[in-house]
């Protein structure tokens, strides 16, 4: 009987520790997508919400859709490689004694963002369209035998978006937009947990397909060369389900989960400035609404509060300049520079979300196949400031050690896009 209580408290600090610590994942803007179309990406996506390229502003501003021409479609992908790399500097192993392990390796990942969109006219003034997008996700994962690993393993969440608007051009220099969101999210994580006598892997996966919420925005032509755009999408509730798992085989080494989480909202003012024919400038600012999450609480779907564990999130700014060069008929090439905070704090840092503050520089070009058809392609750098960590899993922290050191991260991302106007 005592062993069989060690082990059902074991599996609920394990939940715990792996929905506290992952869960969170989502919240942060190293997860946060912004890469919902390559034709930004050259610009480190200055002036998105006022750019109106190609049907990709659905996403970034409803409105833009007033601006396009007849139907169009785009398709794009973005390859997003992290690279993120923990240096121990004064680490201890858990109770048993349990051997202290490596640094885990990269437990950055390559990920494949995809995207589509399409857009066309619903009447006079009136247009249609949808998109459908990945705006959460990214992957981490350690070696299984490292000095983490009772905090953290594998970190995998996925989301899907479809989103549905509509635009309207209100006159020659006003257009609006409304769209909906519809959400779906599926997470995985992993850790391992600390018997005393033996180590267990904990595997916890969860979902929600019934997130919604919506996007809206406006578009002003304030000067002949200038246009002025504002954007807002609103937050979105999940209410995950799901069940964690011990890698034996005991009958009761299972339990049933739930945690309700928030998605920030986040809102944009850009501009896009045509200087001369050959050369077009972009800047914005956006806010995002991270300060409303200072904590993450996890049930058991029996009753009773698992943990609580405290997340204190900073809302965060974004600012973003670019330019856009006319080579010729059929060449333009962009370069940006943005900085983007992270609502993390070095207290409440943890293994599954070592982020912090990154500068984004970046360049590419377009190139028109035709008069109906473009090719976009970028590529862009993240250099992420180092984060420092020292945590204890909650739990007890004796048992699972303490994780002390350092992380020195980056991000690489490659982006093509393939529009069509019909």
């Amino acid at each position: 009987m005592a062993g069989t209580r060690i082990r059902k408290t074991a599996l609920s600090l394990a939940v715990a520790g792996a929905f506290a610590g992952g869960v969170s994942q989502a919240h942060a803007s190293a997860f946060a997508l912004i890469e919902q179309s390559a034709s930004g990406l050259g610009s480190s996506y200055a002036g998105a919400a006022a750019a109106a390229d190609d049907a990709s502003i659905i996403f970034y501003n409803p409105a833009g859709m007033s601006l396009l021409p007849g139907m169009q479609v785009s398709a794009g992908l973005a390859l997003i490689n992290l690279s993120a790399k923990f240096s121990d500097s004064g680490s201890t192993p858990g109770a048993g004694p349990r051997p202290l392990g490596n640094d885990g390796g990269n437990a950055g990942d390559l990920s494949a963002v995809p995207n589509v969109y399409f857009a066309m006219d619903l009447a006079p003034d009136w247009k249609v369209g949808v998109g459908v997008s990945v705006p959460f996700g990214l992957k981490t994962e350690y070696d299984p035998a490292w000095m983490g690993r009772f905090q953290a393993i594998k970190s995998d969440i996925s989301t899907l978006n479809i989103n549905p608007a509509v635009s309207y051009k209100l006159n020659q220099t006003v257009s609006l937009g409304f769209g909906l969101n519809y959400q779906s999210i599926d997470a995985e994580f992993t850790n391992a947990v600390n018997l005393g006598a033996s180590e267990e892997l904990a595997d916890i996966k969860a979902k929600d397909t019934s997130g919604w919420g919506f996007n809206l925005g406006a578009m002003f032509q304030v000067a002949p060369d200038t246009r002025l755009g504002v954007s807002y999408r609103s937050s979105i509730k999940y209410h995950l389900t799901g069940t964690a798992t011990f890698s034996s085989n005991f009958p009761f080494a299972s339990a049933n989960v739930n945690t309700d989480i928030k998605m920030p909202d986040s809102a944009s003012i850009a501009v896009q400035h045509r200087l001369n024919p050959d050369w077009t400038l972009l800047a914005d600012v956006s806010r995002t609404g991270w300060s409303k999450i200072k904590d993450l609480t996890i049930n058991l779907d029996t009753g009773g509060q698992l943990s609580s564990t405290p997340e204190n999130f900073k809302n965060t700014w974004r600012v973003g300049v670019g330019a856009v060069h006319r080579y010729n008929d059929a060449w333009s090439m962009k370069m940006g520079l943005a900085y983007d905070q992270t609502p993390v704090n070095d207290t409440d840092r943890t293994a599954r979300l070592p982020d912090n503050n990154r500068l984004w520089l970046s360049f590419g070009g377009q190139y028109k196949l035709s008069k109906q058809s473009t090719l976009d392609f970028g590529y862009a750098h993240l250099f992420i400031k180092d984060a420092p960590i020292n945590q204890l899993n909650p739990t007890p922290p004796a048992n699972n050690g303490q994780l002390v050191g350092n992380y020195k991260g980056s991000v690489d991302i490659f982006g093509a896009q393939f529009a069509y106007r019909f």
